[in-house]
């Protein structure tokens, strides 16, 4: 990497960082004395959550390890507050494993590969997402019941690629690194046969999903006036979901309006409330209150918008409150500053009960990867992917050089991850096992579907 002047400085502050953080000292995971039951931490951030769906929650976190591990993201944050940091700060996802990246259409129609979820979005530790990304690949690889050489390999091909992304955004131009998105071309330009058949998968499943598809599938006419079907428990009508034209739906679409940029005012005016129904959406989201809105343009074009429950990030109480009043805000700016393009449509609310929520299009040519299809070379491929995919996007609010000065060249922090995320993958193993044993006990109820 040539270095100009203006990246000597914090190349050598991140470097000087290994003085009082070594590398290795990353690998460490052992649970401290007194860690919290976490299960207690499970029913705590269940607390103001839909009590009817709790069961629906439960019963997809018990499916395996890794569904346990999708939906305890608080767990592993009160755990990650637990480990060394070097102090550099950036904007996390929060909750980055490796179901949280995937394809979704940028504003110009065009598909990316990004990060896709934002709920936990919050200023932090770089280290943090990129430990949880690490603990997942390893988590998935025991899923899919390959040799532990293959899943260490694949999490220091991905904390690999993280590292040489990072020194690669470290040279960038501020605008370079922010215009630079991961795409169709960037695909190929890797020159992975596994992933760019790997990326047309998912790419195929993305195009078939617009409001126009979706549309049919999810709506009828019912006394001549669309209306979402109930497919309950899962979408469904009730009493917190009021009339279109009721003045609590109003406020709330008043609010959503007013976050929204001036010209994207202009085209949502074009649309018009005509249902709206709860919808259960995730692992770790099911019981947050979550609402598809169906607008239409005239009698044919239909809008179909998520507005979503937005809580405090499960960061929060170990890096400090977000300076936003509304937590639908901070969802909103996070995710716009991490991802490369945003949805149009991108916005934040509050309810007339306080609830704050973000909004955001239902099916915009959104696709994940199917984990448990892969085989090894595609599963540490796309596990690179999402490693290289982090760094831009924590490039984005950090300081790169700084971090990739403390990174270096050679592989120790990488090895030290592998460690690291092994380590971690054992204990969600003895957590899951720890739910498994509340659900047989009645502590915890779990339904079927």
């Amino acid at each position: 990497m040539e270095q100009d002047r203006t990246l000597e400085a914090p190349i050598a502050r991140g470097k000087a960082l290994r003085e009082r953080l070594p590398r290795a000292a990353h690998a460490e995971w052992n649970a401290p004395a007194g860690r919290r039951d976490p299960i207690e931490i499970l029913e705590q951030t269940a607390a103001t959550r839909l009590s009817e769906l709790l069961p629906i929650r439960y019963g997809r976190m018990s499916e395996s390890p890794f569904a346990f591990f999708r939906g305890s993201a608080a767990v592993m944050a009160a755990d990650l507050a637990n480990t060394p940091d070097t102090g550099l700060r950036t904007q996390l996802c929060g909750d980055a494993h490796l179901m949280n990246f995937g394809t979704y259409a940028a504003p110009d129609r065009s598909l990316v590969f990004d990060v896709n979820d934002f709920d936990e979005t919050i200023a932090g530790p770089w280290e943090w997402d990129l430990k949880r990304l690490a603990a997942s690949i390893a988590i998935a690889a025991r899923e899919n019941d390959f040799p532990v050489e293959i899943a260490a390999g694949a999490v220091e091909a991905s904390v690999a690629a993280y590292r040489e992304k990072m020194l690669e955004c470290a040279a960038l131009t501020p605008l370079d690194v922010w215009y630079a998105r991961i795409d169709e071309k960037t695909l190929a330009a890797l020159k992975s046969d596994a992933l760019e058949k790997l990326g047309r998968a998912i790419n195929k499943k993305a195009r078939s999903r617009t409001n126009e598809r979706t549309f049919p599938k999810l709506a009828r006419v019912v006394d001549g006036q669309p209306r979402i079907i109930d497919d309950p428990p899962l979408i469904y009508h009730d009493a917190r979901t009021p009339d279109p034209g009721h003045p609590d739906a109003q406020i709330v679409i008043e609010g959503y309006r007013a976050s929204l940029r001036r010209e994207q005012r202009a085209l949502f005016d074009r649309y018009e409330l005509v249902d709206v129904a709860l919808k259960v959406v995730g692992v770790g989201s099911v019981g947050t209150r979550c609402f598809v809105a169906l607008f239409l343009a005239g009698d044919r074009h239909p809008l179909l918008l998520q507005m979503k429950e937005a809580n405090a990030s499960v960061l929060a109480p170990f890096v400090g409150e977000s300076p936003f009043e509304n937590q639908g805000e901070r969802v909103v700016t996070g995710q716009q500053l991490m991802q490369a393009a945003s949805d149009i449509f991108l916005g934040w609310t509050k309810a007339v009960s306080g609830f704050h929520y973000y909004a955001r299009q239902l099916h915009d040519m959104k696709a994940s990867a199917e984990l448990a299809d892969m085989s090894p070379r595609v599963f540490t491929g796309y596990a690179q992917l999402c490693g290289l995919t982090l760094a831009r996007a924590h490039a984005r609010g950090g300081d790169a050089a700084a971090i990739a000065g403390y990174l270096g060249r050679g592989t120790a922090f990488d090895k030290a991850l592998v460690q690291f995320a092994q380590a971690y993958a054992a204990q969600n193993a003895h957590d899951f096992a720890a739910l498994q044993s509340a659900i047989e006990s009645g502590r915890i109820t779990t339904s079927p579907e």
